[in-house]
């Protein structure tokens, strides 16, 4: 039995009951609640190690769990909705959520962004130890401790804010990072300007990752709510 434990939070029970299926064929364990409020006390009681939530919940927003469970923990939460605006992905987001599927979802897609969260979580109960070495994604190395980054063995010569996105990127890889996220943790605040300096300085560091586009990519931009750091295999 895989060792992670999964919290499913979905209303509809045909959805609920194909998400637990996958999951026991891919030998995850698997909870699973109905409502919000069963959501809340699953994941107080048993502390899963990722929740896989719906947002259209019969008693409560999905958006309200997620800013409930993030008042004690950080544990990763995958927003699987049939809710497609972007306003509704960057609410989510910016609550606390670290990914966002949408409706309908492939069962591939759906397991990839759990493995993508698994990776996340490792290297997040790192600790102080991977923030004492370098982060290292395909080709590219950061050396947090000496504030160097280096691409193919060579060193990419950044601007502070280029660094210091690269470094936040890396810090969350594989989550999306939202506009509001991204420039608050930046620049302390988020304006119109902010978010169009953010675009700026985004273009500028993916072309140094990215000289060529048949170069690997590294950073994948969600086009209305933010960018997210791909791992690389």
């Amino acid at each position: 039995m895989n060792k992670t434990t999964i919290l499913v939070v979905e209303d509809d029970r045909p959805i609920r009951n194909l998400i637990g299926t996958t999951l026991k064929t891919h030998d995850y364990k698997y909870l699973t609640a109905e409502n919000g409020t069963e959501a809340i006390l699953e994941a107080s009681s048993h502390n899963p190690d990722i929740i896989l939530l719906d947002l259209g919940l019969p008693d409560m927003e999905g958006v309200e769990v997620i800013r409930k469970v993030r008042t004690w923990s950080n544990m990763p939460i995958i927003v699987i909705s049939a809710r497609s605006e972007d306003t509704d992905k960057i609410e989510a987001l910016d609550a606390g959520a670290d990914d966002y599927i949408t409706k309908p979802f492939s069962v591939e897609e759906l397991l990839a962004r759990i493995r993508v969260t698994q990776r996340r979580l490792a290297i997040t109960q790192a600790g102080e130890t991977q923030e004492t070495s370098v982060f290292i994604n395909g080709e590219l190395k950061i050396d947090y401790t000496a504030g160097c980054t280096y691409l193919k063995n060579k060193e990419l010569h950044l601007t502070p804010i280029e660094y210091k996105l690269l470094c936040l990127l890396s810090r969350n890889v594989g989550k999306v990072l939202t506009h509001t996220y991204i420039t608050q943790q930046i620049w302390g605040s988020c304006s119109e300007n902010d978010i169009a300096s953010l675009r700026v300085f985004m273009a500028t560091l993916r072309k140094k990752l990215q000289p060529d586009k048949s170069e690997t990519q590294y950073i994948q931009t969600h086009i209305g709510i933010g960018y997210r750091m791909l791992r690389i295999e």
